[in-house]
């Protein structure tokens, strides 16, 4: 790699003569490479779900997570450098605690997803800091109305606001999957619940035979959970998981 951005990528305070900073696409490309994640708003909250690559056939199952809650009623999943998204899981965590200490009352989404941007565009400016290697979509559910909102935040600190979105390898695929999910009959009156097999579904379709196996991690915050950031219990992610396989299994056969 030496030598390969002619020396603009030595710096991420340096831009290319072209208008670029090669160390945030370095580091947006590292997402692009890693594990594939999605999140989802359904009509009673926000369902994650993530690839976990099993890099060891002794790894206990549960270790490592992707998926992390920020307050009681927001969460997130990660995608790219696990241990960078744990940094960002921790300042969005500051971010909401202070304001609730401040106010007394949740900080709203696009708040919180704001102020988690700017937190990573700051290391974007600096030459003593790195950008981090990691995207996050961060769900929450409004307390009130219980309407849920997603918000992804990339490596340049960009923020954006999805019905549904997808980080990682299969991101393509994926995207268009939850386009179909979204849009087909019923979509909009799909809960977490009743969706879990079909996010499965996407997850194992666009799972690379080259990687090695996974583990299906998922977390929801919605009215199974009372409205409160959870795991999906494991029995419904195996029950959800079985079903996905067979459909997969199916279409194949047809083919």
């Amino acid at each position: 790699m030496a030598g390969s951005g002619a020396g603009y990528d030595l710096s991420v305070t340096t831009y290319t003569p072209d208008g670029r900073v090669y160390q945030v696409e370095y580091a947006q490309k590292k997402v692009d490479i890693s594990g594939t994640a999605l999140a989802i708003c359904f009509k009673d909250g926000v369902l994650f779900a993530t690839e976990k690559l099993l890099v060891s056939k002794m790894l206990v199952p549960g270790t490592n997570r992707r998926t992390y809650p920020v307050s009681r009623r927001a969460g997130m999943v990660l995608a790219g450098l696990v241990a960078d998204g744990r940094q960002l899981v921790n300042r969005a965590r500051e971010e909401a605690t202070n304001y609730k200490n401040s106010y007394g009352e949740e900080m709203a989404p696009n708040m919180l997803a704001e102020r988690l941007g700017l937190y990573v565009h700051a290391h974007t400016l600096y030459g003593g800091v790195r950008p981090f290697g990691s995207s996050v979509l961060l769900g929450a559910v409004d307390p009130d109305t219980k309407k849920p909102s997603l918000f992804s935040l990339e490596p340049s600190g960009l923020v954006f606001k999805y019905k549904g979105q997808a980080l990682g390898k299969g991101r393509q695929i994926a995207k268009t999957e939850i386009e179909k999910l979204l849009a087909s009959e019923g979509g909009a009156e799909l809960t977490c619940k009743d969706a879990l097999s079909a996010v499965a579904k996407i997850l194992h379709k666009v799972h690379d035979e080259k990687d090695t196996g996974f583990e299906l991690e998922c977390a929801w915050i919605c009215a199974d959970s009372d409205y409160k950031f959870a795991a999906v219990p494991s029995a419904l992610v195996a029950a959800a998981e079985e079903k996905a396989k067979k459909q997969l299994e199916d279409e194949d056969q047809d083919d």
